[in-house]
Protein backbone atom coordinates (compact mmCIF):
# COMPACT_ATOMS: atom_id res chain seq x y z
CA UNK A 1 0.00 0.00 0.00
CA UNK A 2 3.14 2.18 -0.42
CA UNK A 3 3.89 1.62 -3.14
CA UNK A 4 0.58 0.94 -5.55
CA UNK A 5 -0.99 4.57 -5.29
CA UNK A 6 2.31 6.14 -6.21
CA UNK A 7 2.31 3.99 -9.16
CA UNK A 8 -1.09 4.65 -10.15
CA UNK A 9 -0.49 8.76 -9.97
CA UNK A 10 2.63 7.82 -12.26
CA UNK A 11 1.03 5.55 -14.83
CA UNK A 12 -1.86 8.24 -15.00
CA UNK A 13 0.26 11.19 -15.32
CA UNK A 14 2.49 8.88 -18.18
CA UNK A 15 -0.87 8.46 -19.77
CA UNK A 16 -2.08 12.13 -19.75
CA UNK A 17 1.05 12.99 -21.25
CA UNK A 18 1.08 10.06 -23.67
CA UNK A 19 -2.66 11.44 -24.73
CA UNK A 20 -1.73 15.19 -25.31
CA UNK A 21 1.72 14.38 -27.24
CA UNK A 22 2.42 14.76 -29.98
CA UNK A 23 2.84 10.50 -30.93
CA UNK A 24 1.28 9.59 -34.33
CA UNK A 25 -0.05 6.45 -33.34
CA UNK A 26 -1.04 6.97 -28.98
CA UNK A 27 -3.11 3.31 -28.96
CA UNK A 28 -0.63 0.84 -28.27
CA UNK A 29 0.96 3.43 -25.84
CA UNK A 30 -2.26 4.34 -24.13
CA UNK A 31 -3.93 0.53 -24.19
CA UNK A 32 -0.33 -0.78 -21.95
CA UNK A 33 -0.75 2.13 -19.78
CA UNK A 34 -4.67 1.54 -19.41
CA UNK A 35 -3.83 -2.44 -18.88
CA UNK A 36 -0.68 -1.34 -15.89
CA UNK A 37 -3.52 0.80 -14.62
CA UNK A 38 -5.95 -2.33 -14.77
CA UNK A 39 -3.77 -3.97 -12.42
CA UNK A 40 -2.42 -2.10 -9.91
CA UNK A 41 -6.10 -1.28 -9.30
CA UNK A 42 -6.86 -4.88 -9.04
CA UNK A 43 -3.41 -4.84 -6.81
CA UNK A 44 -4.96 -1.99 -4.46
CA UNK A 45 -8.56 -3.52 -3.90
CA UNK A 46 -7.19 -6.92 -3.12
CA UNK A 47 -4.67 -5.49 -0.63
CA UNK A 48 -6.96 -3.07 0.85
CA UNK A 49 -9.37 -6.64 1.38
CA UNK A 50 -6.43 -8.07 3.00
CA UNK A 51 -5.73 -4.84 5.57
CA UNK A 52 -9.01 -4.37 6.10
CA UNK A 53 -9.65 -8.54 7.13
CA UNK A 54 -6.88 -8.12 9.19
CA UNK A 55 -7.21 -5.19 10.48
CA UNK A 56 -4.11 -3.30 9.51
CA UNK A 57 -4.08 0.48 8.65
CA UNK A 58 -1.48 2.42 6.64
CA UNK A 59 -0.67 6.44 7.39
CA UNK A 60 1.47 8.33 5.97
CA UNK A 61 3.18 10.71 7.62
CA UNK A 62 5.53 13.36 7.56
CA UNK A 63 7.77 13.71 3.90
CA UNK A 64 10.99 15.25 4.44
CA UNK A 65 13.76 16.11 1.86
CA UNK A 66 15.46 12.79 1.73
CA UNK A 67 12.85 10.46 3.68
CA UNK A 68 8.66 9.90 4.21
CA UNK A 69 7.52 8.73 7.41
CA UNK A 70 4.56 5.84 7.61
CA UNK A 71 3.09 4.62 10.51
CA UNK A 72 1.51 1.28 10.39
CA UNK A 73 -1.14 0.27 12.96
CA UNK A 74 -2.03 -3.00 13.84
CA UNK A 75 -4.61 -4.31 16.76
CA UNK A 76 -4.43 -0.56 17.93
CA UNK A 77 -0.30 -0.83 18.58
CA UNK A 78 2.08 1.73 16.67
CA UNK A 79 5.01 1.24 14.49
CA UNK A 80 6.45 4.03 12.87
CA UNK A 81 9.31 4.10 10.13
CA UNK A 82 11.03 6.08 7.83
CA UNK A 83 11.89 5.02 4.17
CA UNK A 84 14.70 7.10 1.98
CA UNK A 85 12.83 8.62 -0.81
CA UNK A 86 15.41 7.40 -3.12
CA UNK A 87 14.43 3.38 -1.84
CA UNK A 88 10.52 4.57 -2.45
CA UNK A 89 11.39 5.53 -6.08
CA UNK A 90 13.81 2.77 -6.98
CA UNK A 91 11.48 0.65 -5.30
CA UNK A 92 8.28 1.80 -7.43
CA UNK A 93 10.34 2.06 -10.89
CA UNK A 94 10.77 -1.56 -10.43
CA UNK A 95 7.61 -2.30 -10.02
CA UNK A 96 6.23 -0.04 -13.06
CA UNK A 97 8.42 -2.35 -15.19
CA UNK A 98 6.10 -5.20 -13.64
CA UNK A 99 3.24 -3.75 -14.37
CA UNK A 100 4.25 -2.67 -17.71
CA UNK A 101 5.35 -6.35 -18.25
CA UNK A 102 8.80 -5.12 -19.36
Amino acid sequence: MIYLPMLLTILSNDREIVENGSYKIKGPYLKLIDQAIDRVQIEIKTTQDYMRSNKLKLIKGKTEDTFTTYIFVYHGREDQRRYLNARLKNRTEELLEYFLGI
